[in-house]
């Protein structure tokens, strides 16, 4: 069964690797240390997952095609003149802001926290890295009100780099209502100089809605492009058609922040008479998953195959092994 299961995954890398360019040459390191997970690409630092920063583990940094930084520093870091808004907002992260009424998104205050628990599997080796750990959402007295299981593989292309972040949160003390609040859930903060408002960035959605337009629209992905460090790059976040209420609606700003997020529909409608209408309730004992592709390209959106990237994602090949 295990010799099945390696040959399955195989074959659905080669047809990534033939769809999207991938180079199988590339070699992924990962060690795990107590802060995290260094996660090496040839022996250079693609990114970290970083689990004692803030309230919540993190992606960061993250170093995409070129060896450009693809995420905002602060506040793990002040450099230069970057905006020190929405401290919450590290880099890359997956939370909620109202789970049972507890806010896991922003800090400080009465927020909740998700804290690492431990790593159930870390994978080094060519074509893909790949990581599985647990994770815990606590209560601001300490209090356990769910967990995770988190899986993260990441492959390197010959225009980009691409993360697979999974995340399937389980119901463990009782139900959970995932409320109806725009705070959520996997995010992302992209560089000060690709923001739309303050940057010369753009955002574009596979229907075509662009810029200030995107704040609440659903979509099956979202591209938010512009230049880092002198370079025409770009950040594509695609949202799985497996996942609760495909194609999700998209918390998106012009000052940088772009999230995937299936729950805040009265506040993306801006329904009034109807503030729950976005709640999910996920029975005691029960899992839902939630599953999104990133995508760290060079140049803008229009030079990325992003239809060809997300063919690649929405559409696998279906493969036995007998």
């Amino acid at each position: 069964m295990l010799r099945a299961c390696s040959l399955v995954l195989a074959f659905s890398l080669t047809w990534i690797v033939a769809s999207t360019s991938l180079l199988s040459a590339d070699e992924f390191k990962l060690e795990a240390y107590p802060d995290g997970v260094h996660v090496l690409l040839n022996g250079e630092p693609f990114t970290d997952y970083l689990i004692h920063t803030g309230t919540k583990p993190i992606m960061w940094p993250i170093i995409g095609p070129n060896g450009v930084q693809m995420t905002r520093d602060y506040p793990m870091k002040e450099v230069g003149d970057e905006k020190h808004d929405h401290p919450h907002q590290r880099s890359l992260w997956f939370t909620y802001g109202e789970v049972n009424g507890i806010d896991f998104w922003a800090e400080g205050g009465n927020t909740g926290s998700t804290k690492h628990v431990k790593y159930e599997e870390v994978q080094s080796g060519p074509i893909y890295g790949y990581f599985r750990s647990r994770t815990d959402w606590l209560k601001k007295d300490g209090t356990k009100v769910a967990e995770d299981v988190r899986e993260v593989k990441v492959y390197n292309l010959r225009d980009g780099r691409m993360m697979d972040f999974d995340t399937t949160v389980k119901a463990s003390e009782g139900p959970l209502v995932f409320g109806d609040t725009k705070e959520g859930s996997l995010g992302i903060r992209v560089p000060d100089s690709m923001r739309l408002v303050g940057g010369d960035g753009h955002i574009l959605m596979s229907n075509g809605i662009k810029d200030k337009d995107t704040w609440g629209k659903k979509a099956e992905w979202v591209d938010y492009s512009g230049t880092v460090e002198g370079s025409p790059m770009g950040i594509t976040i695609l949202d799985n058609p497996k996942n609760l209420r495909f194609p999700t609606t998209w918390h998106v700003r012009d000052y940088g922040l772009f999230a995937a997020n299936p729950f805040g529909l009265h506040d993306f409608d801006n329904d009034k008479v109807n503030p729950h209408k976005g709640d999910f309730t996920l029975p005691a004992g029960g899992s839902q998953a939630f599953r999104y592709r990133v995508f760290f390209h060079k140049g803008l959106a229009d030079d990325a195959n992003l239809p060809e990237v997300w063919a690649a994602y929405s559409d696998p090949p279906e493969v036995s092994v007998k």
